[in-house]
């Protein structure tokens, strides 16, 4: 049964499996303030993904938490749970209800079980299954598609498992480890011009997912915007304390053209080279 509304769609899949299935989909562009008024505790497992706009969710034991463009969250089978669109930006999102009996163990590895939400997954090898295996399901059911979305159910949990693993304390050390290994190899690094995210992920022997994860969890921002603030910290010095010309601090921090860099600058402290060099001796006399 496939059902188009106003903004959005929903659709329930006949195929079944005893292990784990997709029950339904559907995708929905939300009113100001709106919010679910069926049965807040689910029999299954909803998973929704927010495509733009924001709002509030909050599940049972846990504090109400504002989520936005690029959050998950889930609704676990028999939590109760609310959730409402913002009253000036509302949340539009898809979502894909799932059960069976291995559906709550492959839950079990991921940090998602517990919080019920995840912030920010667009970069993720699990939102890019997540978002295949949508697709999969608004396909007709045959015997090649009952497989494919099959086969991206377990990848979706397996990325999951992956990415946002369950905080064990071994496992955070290690995490700390790599993360400050990679703030130290990017910061004895960033002036070679050549150094890039991809040499960091080569050197640590990590994927580029699990690095950019790693990051945005702990520093709020990606290893590339890192090390762009560390470039760009650098050049502040020395605009301030030296009278190195812009073409000398362009390749000082890491840069060979001289536009690219005063481009790079202007974004991310509001002016240009010279004009900082030029606001910071005005202030200091």
């Amino acid at each position: 049964l496939e059902v188009f509304i106003m903004d959005g769609s929903y659709r329930t899949l006949s195929n079944q499996s005893l292990e784990s299935n997709i029950l339904f989909w559907g995708q929905e562009n939300c009113t100001p303030n709106y919010f679910f008024k069926g049965n807040n505790v689910r029999d299954n497992y909803v998973i929704h993904y927010i495509q733009k706009g924001k709002g509030t969710f909050s599940s049972a034991n846990h504090p109400s938490v504002s989520l936005k463009a690029g959050d998950v969250f889930i609704l676990r089978q028999g939590v109760p749970c609310f959730y409402q669109a913002d009253g000036k930006d509302p949340w539009s999102y898809f979502w894909l209800g799932l059960s069976g009996i291995k559906i709550k163990a492959m839950l079990s590895g991921s940090i998602l079980t517990s919080k019920n939400y995840l912030r920010q997954v667009q970069g993720s090898q699990f939102y890019q299954s997540l978002q295949k295996l949508f697709d999969a399901a608004h396909s007709p059911s045959s015997l090649t598609n009952d497989i494919l979305i099959e086969a991206l159910l377990y990848f979706t949990f397996y990325n999951l498992n992956i990415e946002y693993p369950v905080k064990k304390r071994k496992n955070s050390k290690i995490k700390d480890d790599q993360l400050k290994t990679a703030t130290t190899y990017l910061r004895q690094n960033f002036s070679n011009s050549s150094l890039s995210i991809i040499d960091l992920c080569n050197k640590l022997d990590l994927s580029r997912s699990y690095l950019y994860i790693l990051f945005k969890n702990n520093m709020g921002l990606s290893p590339q915007q890192f090390l762009i603030n560390l470039r760009m910290e650098q050049a502040k010095e020395y605009l301030t304390d030296t009278e190195k010309n812009i073409q000398e601090i362009t390749r000082m921090v890491g840069y060979n053209d001289e536009f690219v860099f005063s481009k790079a600058f202007k974004r991310y402290s509001g002016f240009s080279p010279k004009l900082y060099r030029q606001n910071i001796h005005n202030n200091s006399k």
